[in-house]
């Protein structure tokens, strides 16, 4: 399919059981808005679609957790995701939600037709099951250890380190995420889709299809699940919350989240169809359709396998061009983790940074985590900020605005003869529509805002060189051919910006056609027209497109995720475990003790063993030899002219030979670390006793 007619661009259905965070931007929503914008410039019929994934299990879970019904923590999240895609100008022509009644419809009408062409496998199996919580337990419901990378952290349906997917009773050592119990097995009956009955289809469109094109992590995963070969998949599941399974003999089940979610897209795009008045079936139907999903790494699995074959399956649907799917991007050096409250959270920056939305946009293309994973550090997004929007972009344009204004009262001055700078400049503005085009068509987005970037260094490059600032006093007709010159490279940031900096883009044509006279030029006027803002035209006054974010804001915001490391910290710190009391004994036991404080003179380790040091010790009546099983605690340099305290008048015993006259009090801190008894004073002389 060389030249679509349409195109469907899909965006991973996000949980509502949390607000969104840098990661899911990074991963899915700014490239997919990038890839959306700039099919728009260049006049393509364009459906970007998305919508609230609702039936997750994490939802139920977060819902028993806080006393309130599912419904409830949908209702609370759908409206703060889908208000904080809007403030971040993700421009999804329709988002919808999988409690819709159109979900509904179309989830169950799916269902139903491959039912009834008998594409479904009904098994009763032994499933995981809550005896004390009374509930079969699917995918997040448990949790244990993955069978493949050995990871005790593992859902029921996916391990999150190794990318696997997993049915539940494939756990070593389950438990039950409700009680903490381990499970029982009880029968239950289920629908199947037979996986294995699609390999060879998926062989053949994948393996041996076009499909190599796709990104190496996306075709490597693929390609690997496909050799191990594949097995049926439960499409239901024991829940009382969800789409309920619409055919006899299932009552109490329905749709599991995997079956259900994928089709969300299709229902999505039949509900923005009723609103504009068309007809949704092309964007899904129609061999001349582009559809382009847009995920994380943990999604490949079900974009490019499961749901490929349920649409194989029933028959009438179109199979995805690219899924061009982005690694994970970590923070401060750690990954993210919304229990540990460890991310950056796309309410709060909106909140922190009014207005600049732009600069979080570009941080997380220009370091997208597209090829391995990537971090993002409050460093880096104001070194991105401060020496490339403001100092390259930024700067160049202020310049540009402000002389024009300067000199010619915002008129654009009439150029004279072109010099050959000039001409090989202006030939440059038309060759980078093609440069940014090819990026963003092989979804390397990074790489693309890259070459934006390098247009607004032409530009800074081109004043820089030629001086107008100077040559003003001397030739000033040389001068107005400057300022024409870059004045079209300005406008021509001004297009080019748009997929990456829309809020910037804005700005900046307002700036440039602040007259009656509005000046709109497309991607394709920038390579094919001569002259994109004409002489005459008036622009208006200088504004910064961006301002510098100084050092005590980013500490405010490192500030904030330190805070949270001390709260997790403090959360799980093990706590101290308190032996019982000893037997009781008289004061005049207490007595014998001869306690003393001591120095201990020399170290070393005893041969052959792990945890035994042979010290001497100088406790003030005599220097003598202690042997103490702290080697694995300590090495023997580092505990040399330590003061310890010596109980002196233990009976002297041989251990490996060597006799041991005494014994160096330690105890344990509440993390199991091995530490001395030390006198309070480091003053103390040796030999004075402890009472």
């Amino acid at each position: 399919m060389n030249q679509p007619k349409r195109y469907t661009i899909t965006a991973a259905l996000p949980y509502t059981n949390g607000p969104i965070h840098i990661g899911h931007l990074a991963g899915v929503y700014v490239p997919a808005d990038i890839y959306a914008r700039y099919l728009r410039l260049n006049n393509k019929d364009v459906a970007f679609i998305c919508g609230s994934d609702e039936h997750g299990v994490p939802i139920t879970i977060k819902a028993k957790k806080e006393g309130v019904t599912p419904q409830d923590i949908v209702d609370k999240y759908h409206a703060i995701i889908k208000k904080s895609f809007e403030d971040f100008g993700i421009t999804f022509d329709n988002y919808s939600r999988t409690t819709a009644k159109i979900h509904h419809d179309t989830a169950q009408e799916f269902f139903k037709k491959l039912n009834d062409k008998g594409e479904f496998i009904e098994e009763v199996t032994e499933q995981l099951y809550d005896e004390e919580a009374n509930q079969f337990l699917a995918d997040r419901f448990v949790t244990g250890t993955c069978p493949k990378c050995n990871n005790e952290e593992a859902y029921g349906d996916q391990c999150e380190r190794c990318g696997s997917s997993l049915n539940a009773t494939d756990l070593i050592n389950p438990k039950s995420a409700l009680t903490g119990n381990v499970p029982t097995l009880k029968e239950t009956k289920h629908w199947f889709l037979p996986l294995d009955k699609h390999e060879a289809f998926l062989k053949e469109w994948i393996l041996k299809g076009h499909k190599k094109d796709w990104k190496p992590n996306v075709y490597g995963q693929v390609k690997s699940w496909i050799d191990d070969g594949l097995r049926p998949r439960a499409v239901t599941r024991d829940l009382d919350w969800g789409i309920p399974v619409p055919v006899e003999g299932a009552e109490g089940k329905v749709l599991y989240v995997w079956f259900d979610a994928p089709i969300g897209y299709i229902s999505s795009t039949k509900e923005w169809a009723e609103r504009v008045g068309k007809d949704w079936e092309p964007y899904w139907k129609s061999e001349d359709t582009k559809l382009v999903h847009f995920i994380g790494k943990d999604n490949i699995v079900f974009h490019c396998i499961i749901f490929p074959s349920m649409l194989k399956a029933e028959g009438s649907y179109i199979l995805p061009d690219n899924v061009p799917a982005n690694e994970f991007l970590n923070l401060e050096g750690q990954k993210l983790s919304t229990s540990k409250n460890w991310a950056v959270w796309l309410p709060e920056y909106l909140e922190d940074f009014p207005n600049q939305q732009d600069v979080l946009r570009y941080a997380l293309t220009a370091n997208a985590p597209e090829t391995k994973d990537n971090d993002f550090t409050w460093k880096d997004f104001q070194a991105r900020n401060n020496n490339e929007l403001v100092a390259i972009f930024g700067n160049f344009i202020n310049r540009v605005v402000v002389l024009t204004n300067k000199y010619y009262d915002g008129f654009i001055p009439e150029p004279s003869e072109f010099s050959k700078v000039d001409e090989e400049t202006l030939a440059s503005i038309k060759a980078y529509p093609a440069v940014i085009s090819s990026s963003i068509e092989r979804y390397r987005f990074r790489e693309a805002s890259q070459e934006l970037m390098n247009l607004a260094r032409l530009g800074n490059k081109y004043l820089a060189d030629e001086e107008p600032w100077k040559l003003i006093k001397t030739d000033e007709v040389r001068t107005k051919t400057i300022m024409f010159v870059a004045l079209q490279i300005a406008s021509a940031l001004a297009t080019l910006s748009k997929p990456f900096l829309p809020f910037t883009s804005t700005k900046l044509k307002n700036i440039l056609s602040a007259s009656p006279n509005t000046i709109n030029n497309s991607w394709d006027d920038i390579s094919q027209k001569d002259i994109l803002l004409p002489a005459g035209h008036q622009i208006g006054k200088g504004e910064l497109l961006f301002s510098k974010v100084e050092d005590e804001t980013i500490q405010l915001q490192l500030d904030k995720l330190e805070a949270s490391k001390k709260a997790n910290a403090a959360e799980n710190a093990p706590e101290a475990t308190v032996e019982p009391q000893k037997e009781i004994i008289t004061f005049e036991d207490f007595t014998k003790l001869d306690l003393r404080v001591g120095t201990i003179l020399e170290a070393e380790k005893m041969p052959k063993t792990k945890k035994l040091l042979v010290l001497k010790v100088d406790t003030g009546i005599d220097t003598r030899i202690i042997v103490s099983g702290i080697a694995e605690s300590f090495k023997p340099e580092e505990i040399i002219g330590k003061k310890v305290t010596v109980l002196v008048n233990l009976a002297p015993r041989a251990l490996r030979g060597v006799e041991s006259e005494g014994m160096i009090l330690m105890t344990e801190t509440p993390e199991g670390k091995l530490v001395f008894v030390n006198p309070d004073d480091a003053s103390v002389a040796n030999g004075k006793q402890i009472s």
